[in-house]
């Protein structure tokens, strides 16, 4: 939503202190603000007052439009500025669902679990069936949001907070983001 609002990966957004008119004030895991960043930056850099500003700017009933295009449910994701810290709810098969958008170029395509069964002298028993035809019609989102979104989840393995993950797995076509909650002990990372 924010990048069809003209928010592009080098926009300078502010990492400072955040307060909704209810008393929200999200912080970021290191409790730090850093001040001016590009979205690319604050993106990699997890920093969720960014984050917070960036779905303000777009608007919660946008960005919550925008998801139902990636194949989640508006109506089990909250209607106010906590959306942009993943507050709401979603399982593990509509996040591959929702990633697969940016990875098929734009398309929402059915998540594919088993592709072929065959038996144990090769015979085939099940075969997936062919994904849909796709046409501009049926685009979820445009192809360069698409594209541009992949940039930026790429950067959050590169030089981000799942750096890690991408130096420990030997592999650089790694695309995604990291999230943990308050006190976390455990951060996941989906892509």
């Amino acid at each position: 939503a924010a990048l069809e609002r003209g928010v592009m990966p080098g926009s300078v957004i502010d990492d400072a202190p955040y307060t909704a008119s209810n008393g929200w004030s999200p912080a970021n895991s290191d409790g730090q603000f850093l001040g001016p960043l590009t979205l690319r930056d604050a993106l990699a850099k997890s920093r969720n007052a960014v984050s917070v500003r960036v779905v303000q700017h777009s608007g919660v009933a946008a960005s919550r439009e925008w998801l139902q295009r990636f194949g989640l449910d508006a109506a089990r994701q909250p209607d106010n500025l906590t959306l942009a810290l993943g507050s709401g709810s979603v399982t593990p098969m509509q996040m591959a669902q929702a990633y697969g958008v940016i990875a098929n170029g734009g398309w929402l395509l059915p998540p594919v679990v088993i592709e072929r069964i065959t038996d144990a002298r090769g015979l085939v028993l099940f075969d997936a069936p062919d994904a849909p035809a796709r046409s501009e019609d049926t685009r979820a989102i445009p192809a360069r949001n698409a594209w541009l979104t992949a940039s930026l989840l790429g950067e959050v393995t590169k030089s981000g907070t799942a750096a890690r993950a991408a130096q420990q797995l030997k592999r650089n076509d790694l695309f995604g983001k990291t999230g943990t909650t308050n006190d976390a002990v455990d951060a996941w990372f989906a892509g």
